[in-house]
């Protein structure tokens, strides 16, 4: 065999010319011990609060307790691969997750990673979980509506694009379904939705998955599971995780929803990470930083300037409470953070009244400013009225003789709250709620039997977009009801109530 010494030297000046002196300094430092989610680490005296860290095989995780002989990391990921005396790598990096529009549509952890089998993400941009949020000065007040379609909410408390609407209530009451409801209704509208689903079961998120799937919501929407078998790490990071991805289009000048479902399961996962590390405990157990975890998060939904593009962010979190217990530790501070809430009881709940929201509990503190000028007319005084409504019906109950003028209140109250029923999963568009609204409360179904009043209004709806389109689409267009379009839907409410009145005079006229 010879050897070509023209082709060794080229070959050798090439490696010479391409040579480059590289060390790969990193720290390392070794697993103390590790178990439920955390592990302790010795060895990483330069690591920073917040930064990552990788254990062998992948599995990452997250610096946060710094103490003087070790650091405390919590585990994103399965703790139990991990064992005592492993090598642990710091990154220098923070945790960071894939955004823009690769996300949407899918259904992912809060690290990113897909859960519904479409490959991976293609997303070649990524934000920081944890971001400072917008201060007073980029921002600006809350004005634009974001339709829930629920009948009850967008006519009493009004949620806008840049707000922090707390719903709160015991469990089974319907909390998780106004979100879903409000996700679908964005279907009509610009909005991108992101839900974040934290200890619940992987059954139920799994059937929420269908039912946006099945109204076509998918499209616009992400869902971000940190279920009940996930460890308390990933759950205690993923509202992080969701807010960085729906942030990325409030700053590029759109509008995004995110739903937390919710952050009293995001709290207990706070507090059993932090009794691990063996951080003080406060009320009912909690941290004493618990409050902080809560507003950092929640106040990064804004209504940005025009500056900085426009765009929004609203945030929806969901608490649940105990037995009606309002003034409980985290109900109470996610109450005080947030722009108002939406509190739903159980005794409303189980007497078919669904939304079984509680009027004189709920508010919004951002008020007729998110509403459409129309609704705002509409129903100006009907928050007033059901709130004098369920005091006199208390009253009532005593079996007292009422007056006629007193009786006709309340035939009106319980009609108004028969209109405000409203089924699952069907949002309504703002111009039929303005219409329904304005029936109900300028006395066009007063004579009709309460029995007959989810018919009638599903009749109504029908007559108006079948016979009346051209009306509809005005009062859509204009969003306002002047005297002329009140005036012609008085006429139409007549002629319909005609059409309708034989149908009624079938069945026995219910009295109130």
């Amino acid at each position: 065999m010879k050897f070509k010494a023209d082709e060794i030297a080229s070959v050798i000046r090439h490696e010479i010319e391409h040579y480059q002196s590289r060390i790969d300094v990193r720290q390392v430092g070794r697993v103390l011990e590790v178990g439920d989610g955390i592990a302790r680490v010795y060895g990483l005296s330069d690591v920073m609060s917040g930064e990552m860290v990788e254990f062998p095989g992948g599995v990452c995780g997250l610096a946060f307790n710094l103490e003087e002989n070790s650091v405390g990391v919590i585990i994103l990921g399965d703790f139990l691969e991990i064992s005592e005396g492993d090598e642990v790598r710091s990154t220098g990096e923070l945790l960071s997750v894939p955004v823009g529009d690769a996300v949407l549509g899918r259904v992912i952890d809060p690290l990113g990673n897909p859960l519904d089998g479409k490959g991976p993400i293609a997303s070649s941009q990524r934000r920081l979980v944890e971001e400072i949020a917008v201060g007073v000065a980029d921002r600006q007040p809350v004005v634009e509506p974001l339709q829930t379609g629920i009948k009850a909410i967008d006519a009493m408390t009004p949620i806008g694009r840049g707000q922090r609407e707390l719903i709160i209530g015991d469990r089974k009451t319907g909390k998780t379904a106004i979100c879903i409801d409000t996700i679908i209704n964005q279907k009509r509208s610009d909005v991108k939705c992101f839900y974040v689903a934290i200890g619940q079961k992987e059954s139920t998120v799994s059937g929420l998955i269908d039912v946006l799937e099945k109204h076509g919501a998918m499209e616009y929407t992400t869902v971000i599971v940190a279920g009940a078998a996930d460890p308390a790490p990933l759950q205690y990071v993923a509202p992080y995780a969701g807010c960085a991805m729906a942030e990325y289009f409030m700053f590029k000048g759109e509008h995004a929803l995110i739903v937390y479902d919710d952050l009293s399961k995001q709290a207990a996962a706070y507090r059993q990470i932090s009794l691990l590390m063996r951080r003080p405990p406060g009320r009912e157990a909690y941290p004493g930083d618990v409050f902080y975890c809560h507003s950092r998060l929640l106040e990064r939904a804004a209504k940005l300037n025009n500056k900085l593009g426009g765009g929004s962010l609203t945030a929806l979190p969901i608490v649940e409470t105990l037995e009606g217990e309002v003034s409980a530790y985290i109900p109470t501070n996610v109450i005080s953070i947030t722009d108002g809430q939406i509190y739903l009881q159980p005794d409303l709940f189980f007497a078919g009244q669904r939304p079984a929201m509680n009027v004189g509990i709920s508010v919004s503190r951002v008020g007729g400013k998110a509403q459409v000028p129309a609704m705002k007319k509409v129903a100006g005084g009907l928050r007033l009225d059901l709130a004098a409504f369920r005091e006199l019906e208390a009253f009532a109950q005593l079996g007292t003789d009422l007056d006629a003028a007193t009786q006709a209140r309340l035939d009106r109250g319980y009609r108004m709250t028969e209109l405000l029923k409203q089924g699952l999963y069907h949002p309504l568009d703002v111009t039929d709620q303005v219409m329904v609204i304005f029936a109900g409360t300028r006395g066009w179904v007063d004579q009709i039997p309460r029995d007959r009043i989810a018919a009638w209004e599903k009749a109504f709806l029908a007559f108006v977009h079948e016979r009346k389109e051209d009306y509809w689409r005005r009062l859509s267009e204009l969003g306002q009801m002047t005297n002329e379009l009140a005036a012609e839907l008085e006429t139409l409410l007549r002629e319909f109530n005609k059409e309708f009145a034989p149908e009624k005079s079938k069945e026995k006229t219910v009295t109130a």
